[in-house]
C-alpha cells in the first residue's frame, strides 16, 4: 500500500515538474541548495528532461557490468543513471547509446563519467548528461573485482527510484525519501514565487536586493490581496 502511495508521489511531481518546465535550478532551491551531480553537464544544449530513475554502474574501465545491467533491466520512460566506479575512459559509445535510448526507451542519460562517439552523440541530439568524452573506451570483459554487494545495495537504495531534473544548467537529483507533499507544495510555491519575482522586476521595476533579500512585495499595497493571501497559503504548507 506504502509503496502504491509512493509511486503516485512520484508520477505527481515529475508530472507537476515537466508540465512547468521546472529547472534544476529551481530544483535545487526547493531542496535547500543541494541535491546536484557533480561535474556532470549537458552534451546538447536546449534538453530539459525529468524521469524516475534506474541505477547501474561500470567499475574498473569495463562495460561488461553495463551490458550485463541494461540486457536485465527495464529503463522505459525512465532516467539511465550510470555510476562509474574507477573507470577514467569513455564507459560506451554511440552502439549502446542508441540501444539504451532506441530499443530500451530511455528518457535520458547521466554518466558521472565519460562518454566515446561524441560527434555522433551529438548528431543525433541524445538527452545526454556526462562528465566529458574521450576516444578511448573501456574493455568489454570484466577488469578485477566486481563490486561488493552490499556496496551496491548502498549505492541502488540512494540511486534507485529518485527524480533527476536535467537541462542546461546540470542535473539535480531529488532523492525518494523527500518525495511527499511537502515536496508538492514546494515546487508549486518555487513557481509562483518566480512569477512574483519577475513581475516585481519587469512592472514594478524593483531591484533584486528589494526583492529578493528584502521582500518588499510583502509590503503595502504593491501586489494584490489575493496573491498575497495565496502565497500566505502556500507558506502555511512548507
Amino acid at each position: 500500500m506504502k509503496e502504491n502511495i509512493m509511486e503516485k508521489l512520484v508520477a505527481e511531481a515529475i508530472n507537476l515538474i515537466e508540465a512547468n518546465k521546472i529547472s534544476s535550478t529551481e530544483i535545487g532551491d526547493v531542496l535547500g541548495k543541494t541535491g546536484q551531480i557533480e561535474g556532470v553537464y549537458a552534451l546538447n544544449r536546449g534538453l530539459f528532461k525529468v524521469g524516475e530513475v534506474v541505477f547501474i554502474y561500470a567499475i574498473n574501465n569495463s562495460n561488461y557490468e553495463v551490458h550485463r545491467q541494461l540486457a536485465e533491466k527495464d529503463i522505459k520512460g525512465k532516467i539511465l543513471f550510470v555510476h562509474n566506479i574507477n573507470c577514467d575512459r569513455a564507459v560506451f559509445g554511440d552502439l549502446v547509446t542508441k540501444y539504451i535510448m532506441l530499443y530500451k526507451q530511455a528518457k535520458a542519460i547521466v554518466i558521472n563519467g565519460k562518454l566515446r562517439d561524441a560527434h555522433t552523440l551529438i548528431k543525433e541530439q541524445y538527452p545526454i548528461w556526462l562528465e566529458g568524452v574521450s576516444p578511448i573506451g573501456c574493455v568489454n570483459c570484466q577488469n578485477g573485482q566486481d563490486l561488493d554487494i552490499n556496496d551496491y545495495e548502498v549505492l541502488k537504495r540512494k540511486y534507485e527510484g529518485s527524480i533527476m531534473v536535467c537541462d542546461d544548467s546540470g542535473v539535480v537529483m531529488i532523492p525518494r525519501e523527500k518525495v511527499n507533499e511537502q515536496l508538492l507544495n514546494k515546487l508549486n510555491f518555487i513557481e509562483f514565487q518566480e512569477d512574483i519575482w519577475f513581475y516585481c522586476l519587469d512592472t514594478l521595476k524593483m531591484s533584486t536586493f528589494d526583492i529578493v533579500c528584502k521582500k518588499k512585495y510583502l509590503e503595502g499595497e504593491l501586489l494584490d490581496k489575493r496573491l498575497l493571501a495565496k502565497l500566505e497559503e502556500f507558506q502555511k504548507n512548507i
